[in-house]
């Protein structure tokens, strides 16, 4: 095996178990595949979040998400699809607007830690979510300084691993207490970065469409 790539396999088992101890993970977490045109993403979703649980499960067992865009990336942030109106979309129309009709209640907790798995939502003051709409953070590297900043600002506590891996692998703390994340990526980060550095145009949509499919693997 070459020893780059196993250092790298190593680290990825090491950080799958400091999540889940992060997120109470436990072995019936619910697991789904997303088939891109860049490669496979694998993705759990966590018990701790239920509303967003079960609505991603039954939009994915329906095939709501089968042909639509990663329509919005942004290097260093995320990458954001599951706009219904993205499926057939021309090439330069703005997208982000679209949804299944209805919105999902907030269950806001977890850290926007790399991989995160989160929910878009609109300008609401209940901070409800889009009822499709997901973006997986990619992010940056944080420092001491950068997460005292945001501990005082949103009146939280960052634990001594989510500081740690919010250093190691970076992520957007910026979004914390504002937006649910339920899920977490398991394998397949590499493919997110790759989308995430996809040429785009002025409303970050890519310029080559890069479609998705989902389904549930467990």
């Amino acid at each position: 095996m070459n020893m780059t790539r196993g250092k790298n396999a190593l680290f990825s088992l090491l950080l799958l178990g400091t999540l889940m101890l992060l997120t109470g993970c436990k072995d019936n977490e619910r697991r789904a595949l997303i088939t891109t045109d860049e490669g496979d993403i694998t993705i759990m979703l966590y018990n701790t979040t239920p509303k967003h649980r079960d609505n991603f499960i039954k939009l994915a067992e329906s095939g709501f998400y089968d042909s639509l865009l990663f329509h919005r990336v942004i290097d260093g942030f995320m990458i954001q699809g599951g706009d219904p109106t993205s499926k057939n979309a021309p090439e330069g129309q703005q997208l982000g607007s679209g949804g299944p009709g209805y919105e999902v209640p907030a269950e806001i907790g977890s850290p926007h830690i790399h991989g995160a798995l989160a929910a878009a939502r609109s300008a609401s003051p209940d901070k409800r979510s889009s009822g499709s709409q997901f973006y997986i953070v990619t992010g940056v590297l944080q420092n001491e300084t950068e997460l005292d900043y945001y501990e005082q600002q949103k009146n939280i506590k960052y634990n001594e691993s989510q500081r740690r891996l919010y250093m190691n692998l970076g992520g957007f703390p910026g979004l914390d207490m504002e937006y649910t994340v339920y899920g977490e990526v398991i394998s397949g980060m590499d493919v997110v970065e790759k989308i995430s550095k996809a040429q785009k145009d002025a409303h970050d949509r890519p310029l080559k469409d890069i479609r998705m499919k989902i389904k549930m693997l467990n």
